[in-house]
């Protein structure tokens, strides 16, 4: 595993302190040691992080280091502590872009299934895709069952948990999915469609492995994740060994410093994930235009070998931004509505199908 990674940090310092700041950083995130007591030449050539570059970035700076790939092991963990351990606790860093050595991301799965294989999932080769969520927690089986019967009748693609939902007694996770499920299989029979079901994994390995025995006993082709919350190595396992579609959910992902198009776009479609959501502008959450739209290149930009993955805009959407949306993404994209289905409350199966309708002609 040769080469250097190029990390790209904004440290807020003065001029007068930023090269001995940016020095310091690279000491930092690779032998975490003054320099001068190493005496090892290897070390001393190989190891240690080097300055690549500092440039004036608003009120501070920009710092590219260049990290010897081979201090990450080609391992998730790792690698981001390479890249962001120790300094995520220096409040005047951030980490904002990181450029890999050719060959390096055969390192990590990547989607298995990728924009293209979704698509084939779905029966869906060009059109948008769209999804929605079962809310809220402390619901019902019965009612988050009648919930995901509503929305796959209605036409749309991808019926996943909300991500509060996990293994609550409200509804259990071994007697929630196979009751979503066989509402879905029958609503799909009913109309000809390609529904699928999505649920949350969460909890610790012990847990994630009883899930997806239950996932598999079911027939289930995706499920939700959220990769900074079960840990990146065991999302990277997950897509190594559960043979489903990945829909990665952000949460906890806004607490780094870390930019979004890097976290959500770039590293997650490394570690495995096959789409991701994120919050679209003009929402409940505060990301702008550019923010989401860099996250959706990092997601579908080439990249060596891996496949490109759908970006999920998402979070206090309604369908009378569709247009909007589809206008800004693209038809590679999938299109996440829930709350704002949800509150559409006796007139949920005519919203749901506005939506579905909507993007279909999009």
């Amino acid at each position: 595993m040769a080469g250097r990674i190029l990390a790209t940090y904004r440290i807020a310092a003065s001029a007068g302190d930023i090269e001995a700041r940016a020095r310091a950083l690279a000491s930092e995130q690779s032998v975490e040691m003054p320099v001068e007591a190493i005496r090892d030449a290897r070390v001393l050539a190989e190891v240690i992080a080097t300055v690549e570059s500092i440039r004036p970035s608003g009120d501070a700076f920009e710092v590219a280091l260049g990290i010897a790939a081979e201090t990450t092991g080609g391992e998730a963990s790792q690698l981001v502590n390479m890249l962001f351990g120790n300094c995520s606790l220096q409040p005047e860093v951030e980490l904002v872009d990181v450029a890999f050595p050719p060959g390096y991301a055969k390192a990590f799965p990547g989607p298995e299934f990728g924009i293209a294989g979704l698509r084939a999932m779905l029966g869906a080769p060009q059109r948008p895709l769209t999804c929605s969520a079962l809310k809220p927690q402390g619901s019902t089986v019965d009612h988050l069952a009648h919930l995901a019967r509503t929305f796959a009748l209605a036409g749309i693609d991808v019926v996943k948990d909300d991500h509060g939902l996990a293994n609550q007694a409200f509804s259990p996770f071994a007697e929630r999915v196979p009751a979503v499920q066989q509402a879905i299989a029958e609503a799909n029979r009913e109309t000809g469609g390609r529904t699928l079901y999505a649920p949350t994994l969460s909890g610790d390995p012990r847990a994630l492995a009883d899930q997806l025995r239950v996932a598999r006993d079911c027939g289930l082709r995706m499920a939700l994740v959220a990769p900074m919350l079960v840990g990146l190595p065991v999302f990277v396992e997950l897509r190594r060994e559960s043979g489903l579609a990945l829909l990665a959910h952000p949460a906890f992902g806004g607490a780094t410093r870390i930019a979004p198009a890097l976290l959500l776009g770039k590293l997650f479609r490394l570690f495995g994930a096959d789409a991701t959501i994120f919050p679209n502008h003009g929402g409940r959450f505060s990301y702008g235009r550019d923010t989401c739209l860099a996250i959706a290149r990092a997601a579908r930009d080439p990249w060596e070998d891996l496949a490109p993955v759908l970006p999920v805009p998402a979070g206090g959407m309604s369908v009378e931004r569709v247009p909007e949306m589809v206008a800004d993404y693209g038809r590679d994209t999938m299109l996440l509505i829930g709350g704002g289905l949800l509150v559409a409350g006796d007139r949920l199966a005519e919203r749901s199908r506005e939506f579905a309708e909507k993007v279909r002609r999009s």
